[in-house]
């Protein structure tokens, strides 16, 4: 079925300062930094989130990393991929054109993303990502209650849009990043829980500062902020992870 594709107001989107050093990206457990995201390709502007969520599917179904996120606008936008050079990106995406799975479409290229900026100035544009997406509901899909893919999904949506390539599951993202404790965390530090007794995660939220964090609480829910320190998330809690190399 053809997704009818309106083309998208303003992006949500943070520039790269021209001047700034570039960091040396973090080094976690498995001696890997976080992959940056090169060339993607942008589609849709959807009132509907259920719309985003579609076009998300098809793009997987063609084995395409792909995230919805909501625009400035209220509107919501599709992203996927992250291709080695601007050619590449317009030639999927021309191929998805010419099978009728997308419209209209834009490449965004690597300086729109803060990544290469490191410090603080990453953390506050994934905060400020994730931030957009309170009092909205997030869901992944239809697979999402069974596995953890709500929560997850936003915070890899966050990273994502400031040019890192978080990856999608709340488990690889708990063996991915470096160990945090819980009086070192910093805003844009992912926090992780699970069952009591458990060492696997089940949820994750994004640490904004003061001892809060935003997540997606449940299947159907809202976005919103909650206390690490009340007692639900105290006994439950896992561990903190960083993800952002300092400059």
């Amino acid at each position: 079925m053809l997704l009818r594709l309106a083309v998208g107001a303003t992006v949500l989107l943070l520039s790269a300062s021209c001047g700034a050093r570039a960091p040396q990206p973090a080094r976690y457990p498995e001696g890997r930094p976080l992959p940056r995201i090169e060339y993607a390709v942008q589609v849709g502007a959807f009132a509907s989130p259920d719309n985003a969520v579609r076009l998300v599917e098809a793009l997987a179904g063609r084995g395409l990393e792909a995230f919805y996120f909501a625009g400035a606008d209220g509107l919501h936008k599709v992203r996927f991929g992250s291709f080695a050079s601007r050619e590449l990106a317009l030639g999927r995406a021309e191929a998805l054109n010419q099978e009728r799975i997308i419209e209209q479409y834009f490449v965004v290229s690597p300086d729109s993303f803060p990544s290469g900026r490191g410090g603080a100035a990453l953390r506050g544009g994934v905060v400020s990502s994730a931030r957009s997406f309170l009092g909205r509901p997030y869901r992944w899909g239809g697979s999402s209650t069974e596995t953890g893919l709500d929560c997850s999904g936003l915070t890899m949506t966050a990273y994502r849009l400031n040019g890192l390539a978080l990856p999608r599951a709340s488990a690889e993202q708990f063996a991915f990043g470096e160990p945090v404790s819980p009086g070192g965390l910093q805003e844009a530090d992912l926090v992780f829980f699970g069952d009591e007794g458990a060492t696997k995660p089940t949820h994750v939220g994004l640490y904004v500062g003061e001892g809060r964090f935003i997540h997606a609480p449940r299947h159907g829910g809202v976005v919103r902020t909650d206390a690490l320190a009340s007692n639900h998330y105290q006994r439950r809690f896992l561990g903190g992870r960083s993800y952002v190399g300092e400059p």
